[in-house]
């Protein structure tokens, strides 16, 4: 209740004035201003534990050199990339978390984001919700530990290119030097081998027109893609236990 227009109870019963209210509102707008800028891209630095921990979403179409249609969701490398950096540098920010639910795109931005996660010296983990099909499997095993949700799926199939191609052979030629390129960054950061792999990209009699795999949660955890089946306490869960044992290691020395 206010009382006489210049004060009201606190929250520890102290007298509250006129002039506490004013400070208040204006560390609330701050904070919001502070956090809209995350928000815009899907993106946002939590405490737990004591430990600073940075999610980030993948989600709908990765996006490359060209500008999708506005009606599609799409992640920008052009803002992840130097949000990986500002997470590496960091002082403040101990681990990173991707949340992964998109259906791939750009094979080139895509394996570019994933090669700057698996070189990060912050601990990170990836959790699969939804879907992380195509450009989305490098994604998913970039990080030190991968988790997915028992509902989640991922689509394994051979690169391909919409539009206008030239039907030679250096075409041909490209698309699997590019297609290696994919491969061998799964199989070394993944517990699957690259034949193994393969063996799933080029399976016929499962995709409609298409040649190719779709893995469930328990089906990429079987096979070695992912490492573990679990949800984002899992993931979280990880990323604290990983922190403090490089915590107490440095501690040691």
């Amino acid at each position: 209740m206010w009382r006489n227009g210049h004060t009201n109870s606190g929250r520890n019963g102290m007298p509250h004035t006129n002039e506490d209210t004013e400070k208040e509102i204006e560390n609330e707008e701050a904070q919001t201003e502070d956090l809209q800028p995350n928000l815009q891209t899907g993106s946002i630095t939590v405490q737990k534990d004591g430990h600073f921990i940075h999610c980030l979403t993948v989600i709908g179409q990765i996006e490359g050199h060209y500008i999708l249609p506005s009606q599609n969701k799409t992640t920008k490398y052009e803002h992840v990339i130097p949000q990986l950096v500002a997470i590496e540098e960091s002082d403040d920010v101990e681990g990173l978390l991707i949340i992964l639910n998109t259906v791939g795109g750009d094979v080139e931005a895509g394996l570019a984001i994933a090669e700057l996660l698996s070189t990060m010296r912050t601990p990170t983990a990836s959790l699969v919700l939804g879907g992380g099909h195509s450009i989305g499997v490098p994604l998913a095993v970039s990080c030190r530990r991968s988790f997915i949700v028992p509902s989640a799926t991922m689509t394994v199939h051979p690169v391909r290119m919409n539009g206008l191609v030239l039907g030679v052979p250096q075409t041909l030629s490209y698309f699997e030097k590019m297609q290696d390129r994919i491969v061998r960054f799964i199989a070394h950061n993944a517990k699957i081998s690259a034949d193994d792999f393969r063996a799933l990209m080029m399976k016929t009699g499962e995709l409609v027109m298409d040649v190719g795999t779709v893995l469930d949660g328990a089906g990429a955890v079987d096979c070695g893609l992912i490492d573990q089946m679990g949800g984002l306490s899992d993931a979280l869960a990880f990323l604290n236990r990983t922190i403090e044992e490089e915590h107490h290691a440095v501690d040691g020395h």
